[in-house]
């Protein structure tokens, strides 16, 4: 059920490695949580808002409404307009910033929305005696009404929108590596309808200029004082990422800049002619005839009740139904390996928050210091072999269903780790720190990967982070499925 257990020095595993050797990053308790802020580089620009888009399309609903017989008498039919509109049109993705936005992209889609909601009304016409029925001729009526007046106003919006950034356009940073990155800076700048003015590139200086004479010398960015002073002289409001995946340096700063109020939107500047992802067609949008989506931050996801109902009831009934193992557990341990036999460590939970996990205590460090900082302990040779087992079964990992049920952790997450290890593998493997945007977990989808023990940390972490980008409830049923099958056939870390 772990993913970590805590070589000998002289025995390190190949993730800590790698690992850059700095102070750890997570705050102290009692310093507020581990939220990022601002990073105070100028003052902060507010992020174009969704509230003149949803004024549009409530408006445009609103009139499409003068169509029924009577609307005095639909008070409840115009809510259920205006909540279904707003609705499938947030699930269309109609609300998302794009770089060059056009109604009349948007048209069909729009017209989708507001004819489904239409149906939708009809139908709770039809169902209550007390309403009046809508025809069908009502229906699509209202319906291509409400589509050209939301169009309309969708349009008059980014025609005010582009005006204002073609009369000042917005200072924007390339991050990316050699030539890709100062390719997409040159062609956006050739191209000002698209509102965005380039004024430096983040990365590596290239050991020799490749571009043709009188291309635009944009300044290459490669320290945090270029930075700080690039976005603070210019007043920097977009970044434009341009693959491949940048470093965790880069990340790092692009972290940083985003949290000040930048818009990140990322370029792909690689795709082959004809070729497309996946999802992307619905709003990528272009920049420059570059594909480009809008990127947010990774912040807290708020997670189903239904996860932490299922914490509390699962966690609650096993501490009952094992509560004799618990006490065989604790009493054998007692007796062969002296008092203590409760395990606990600081780790780190959700939004960087440490919290106290507990174990069975199957080692003793040397020191704290040792207890924080190695990273495992499997395969001690004076380790005593019902400690052994303990580990090799995993049961001595069952004290921690104290804590999901205390609400320290969950069920199903990323695997917690101390606060020494966060602050290093932050710092070396890009998204690492994103796995705390929920709580951490006994077991995850890493685990049931076979990610345990003296594992990839860059495995982990892109599997955690995929865990999170697509939960569900259903999700965190099949991998403590998955994780009951396992123990039938325990392999320790």
């Amino acid at each position: 059920m772990s993913a970590e257990r805590t070589v000998a020095p002289a025995a390190q595993p190949r993730a800590a490695d790698h690992a850059i050797a700095t102070a750890s990053v997570i705050p102290p308790r009692g310093a507020g949580g581990g939220r990022r802020t601002s990073i105070g580089w100028g003052s902060s620009t507010r992020r174009s808002s969704a509230l003149p888009l949803v004024a549009v399309d409530c408006t445009a609903a609103l009139l499409g409404s003068v169509l029924l017989a009577d609307p005095q008498r639909h008070p409840l039919l115009v809510v259920l307009l205006l909540a279904g509109v707003t609705g499938l049109n947030t699930r269309a993705a109609l609300y998302r910033p794009l770089a060059v936005p056009s109604a009349l992209d948007e048209l069909p889609s729009l017209a989708w929305q507001a004819l489904l909601s239409w149906c939708a009304v009809g139908l709770v016409a039809a169902s209550f005696p007390a309403l009046s029925p809508l025809s069908l001729t009502t229906l699509c009526t209202a319906a291509a009404l409400q589509s050209v007046l939301c169009c309309a106003g969708r349009g008059s919006l980014y025609w005010w929108a582009r005006r204002a950034t073609l009369r000042q356009p917005r200072p924007a940073l390339v991050v990316g590596h050699g030539a890709v990155a100062r390719r997409v800076a040159e062609a956006v700048l050739r191209h000002p309808q698209a509102g965005v003015r380039p004024v430096g590139i983040v990365g590596e200086a290239p050991a020799e200029r490749t571009e043709p004479e009188g291309a635009a010398e944009l300044p290459v960015l490669s320290t945090i004082e270029e930075l700080r002073r690039a976005v603070i002289q210019n007043a920097v409001r977009t970044v434009l990422v341009v693959g491949p995946t940048p470093g965790p340096e880069q990340i790092g700063w692009l972290r940083a800049l985003s949290g000040s109020g930048c818009d990140v939107w990322a370029i792909d500047a690689t795709q082959p002619p004809g070729y497309d992802a996946p999802g992307r067609q619905a709003r990528s949008g272009r920049l420059a005839g570059f594909p480009c989506r809008s990127l947010v931050p990774a912040r807290s996801r708020h997670f189903s009740v239904s996860k932490r109902a299922l914490d509390l009831v699962t966690s609650g009934t096993l501490l009952l139904l094992i509560s004799p193992v618990l006490l065989a557990c604790a009493a054998v341990l007692r007796a062969t390996e002296g008092p203590g036999v409760i395990f606990r460590q600081e780790r780190i939970g959700r939004d960087g928050r440490p919290f106290t996990l507990l174990k069975f205590r199957t080692h003793r460090p040397v020191d704290p210091h040792e207890a924080a900082t190695r990273w495992t302990v499997a395969g001690e040779q004076h380790m005593s072999r019902f400690c052994q087992f303990l580990r090799r079964t995993s049961l001595d990992e069952l004290p921690q269903l104290w804590n999901v049920f205390w609400g320290d952790m969950s069920l199903v997450g990323p695997r917690p780790e101390r606060p020494y290890f966060v602050g290093k593998f932050s710092q070396t493997y890009p998204g690492y720190a994103e796995r705390h945007r929920m709580p951490t977990g006994i077991t995850g989808l890493a685990q049931i990967q076979g990610l345990r023990g003296d594992t990839s940390i860059e495995d982990r972490c892109r599997f955690d982070n995929a865990y999170i980008d697509s939960w569900s409830f259903w999700q965190d049923l099949c991998i403590l499925l998955r994780t009951a099958a396992s123990l039938v056939r325990p392999t320790g870390s």
